[in-house]
């Protein structure tokens, strides 16, 4: 019988769709990426549908790793219960060897369900890079050992526990989680594996090694088409979730010398974790597993980086819900480009059918392996959601953003002919059709999506 393929599943933190050279990113330094885009397929269409929480990160990944649309997360995805099957669960049940490296922000009973095996696990959001709180693999599924630390000390004197064991100091994180799939590739496996890497880059603070912060002058980034100083309107960040930290990395108003640093420092962070995909891409190659090993990259959500006035995700503009993903190995095209609209929620039932596993009953996502082979879309449309301030709807050229605490301000953009969402026809005459078929297409999709106002996360957006 012909042994299943293993699995190398690569998770960046914070990285935009376009940060890829050979993808049209002609500033950005990404071979290994690259390498994968040639020898694979890649979506360039590929999207989170919001969040739910201002850490758009915490549901992204249980999205993923369960395989359930937003509003059937528990709460904002702080955990996945037992009766939904995770991604490295079903492999696991399945005759895989399931290993769990880096951060995992879904709690700590999910992550224990799911693995066989794992090391360097960091529970949480973010961290200094160079010095993460990391926990080794317990077979009884216990993280109890809390350190506390005082994370922002340069500010305040607010300590706060962290579920942790060790810390590597001056070990960057990318390094730290890239030596530990190396580790566990190099090993003997008499089963198939399914590797799980969860990088905390280029999340900030954005911190690399030398040799990658010298790779990008920030004079000679070209700043973004839709770059601007400020957001045009309010649309209600609220601080007292902690929605405003990421636009706080950046003073107000944004200024092209800021906003270029910042791009550099993000490009540098990616180049630094494309510099690690490599190194386990040899690995695999080194110890002959290469061939039998379907690698997938891509990432938790976006990111704007001065883009709109903005510096975070916690919007629903494309540099933040469109997310790389990159597919390679066997039963993948090569040089491949699929513009099909996929959620990252639809790579779970997807690598089921790839490897010849049953998708469990508990998964909504849809499988797009028929895009994979034949360029088939799934997906026509596409709903968006962020808490309870904005809502939105993509067809596959118009795109519709409303906004509760500012319902005059709501958005349409031509994708097609200003992919940068700059010019809002809205309220243009010629628009009214397609603004019209739009806005009955979310209130459809409201409800396919169970989006109501009882859900406590987004705080009945759709109540006056």
């Amino acid at each position: 019988m012909k042994k299943k393929p293993n699995i190398l599943f690569i998770l960046a933190d914070d990285q935009r769709f376009d940060t890829i050279h050979a993808l049209g990113n002609e500033e950005i330094h990404t071979p290994y990426l690259d390498w994968l885009a040639e020898t694979g397929t890649a979506f360039t269409h590929a999207h989170i549908p919001g969040g739910t929480s201002g850490a758009v990160c915490m549901p992204s990944r249980a999205m993923l790793n369960s395989g359930k649309t937003l509003f059937h997360l528990y709460g904002a995805g702080e955990e996945i219960p037992a009766c939904d099957r995770t991604m490295g669960e079903q492999f696991q049940k399945n005759g895989y060897e399931t290993f769990g490296i880096g951060k995992w922000h879904n709690g700590t009973a999910s992550y224990a369900r799911s693995f066989s095996g794992g090391d360097e696990i960091f529970f949480g959001g973010m961290w200094d890079h160079w010095n993460v709180p990391v926990n080794a693999y317990h077979e009884d599924g216990k993280y109890d050992h809390v350190v506390r630390t005082t994370p922002n000390f340069l500010h305040c004197n607010h300590p706060m526990d962290t579920i942790a064991e060790r810390i590597t100091a001056s070990k960057h994180s990318t390094e730290l989680f890239t030596d530990a799939a190396i580790h566990f590739i190099e090993q003997p496996h008499e089963k198939p594996f399914f590797i799980y890497t969860a990088m905390l880059a280029p999340h900030d603070p954005r911190t690399m090694p030398e040799e990658f912060r010298k790779m990008y002058d920030p004079e000679s980034i070209s700043l973004p088409e839709n770059f601007m100083e400020a957001h045009p309107f309010d649309f209600g960040i609220d601080p007292a979730i902690g929605e405003d930290r990421d636009e706080n990395l950046a003073s107000y108003p944004r200024t092209k010398q800021e906003v270029r640093r910042h791009i550099a420092d993000y490009y540098a962070m990616i180049s630094h974790i494309d510099a690690n995909v490599g190194r386990m891409i040899d690995a695999l190659r080194r110890t002959g597993q290469l061939e039998n090993t379907i690698i997938v990259y891509t990432g938790d959500n976006g990111l704007a980086v001065g883009r709109h006035g903005l510096m975070g995700k916690q919007n629903l503009y494309d540099h933040s819900i469109r997310v790389p993903l990159l597919l390679s190995g066997p039963g993948i095209p090569a040089g491949a480009r699929r513009d099909a609209y996929v959620y990252l929620m639809d790579v779970f039932p997807t690598l089921c059918e790839l490897c010849g596993i049953e998708i469990p009953a508990s998964v909504e996502g849809k499988s797009f392996l028929s895009s994979i082979e034949q360029g088939v879309s799934a997906r026509k449309t596409l709903y968006l959601a962020y808490t309870h301030l904005i809502r939105g709807i993509k067809d596959q050229r118009f795109k519709l953003l409303r906004y509760k605490n500012n319902p005059d301000c709501t958005q349409l953009f031509d994708l097609e002919n200003d992919p940068n969402e700059i010019h809002n026809l809205y309220h243009e005459e010629a628009y009214r059709t397609v603004r019209d078929t739009l806005e009955a297409a979310l209130v459809n999709e409201r409800d396919i999506y169970e989006d109501n106002p009882d859900h406590r996360y987004t705080r009945a957006f759709w109540t006056e």
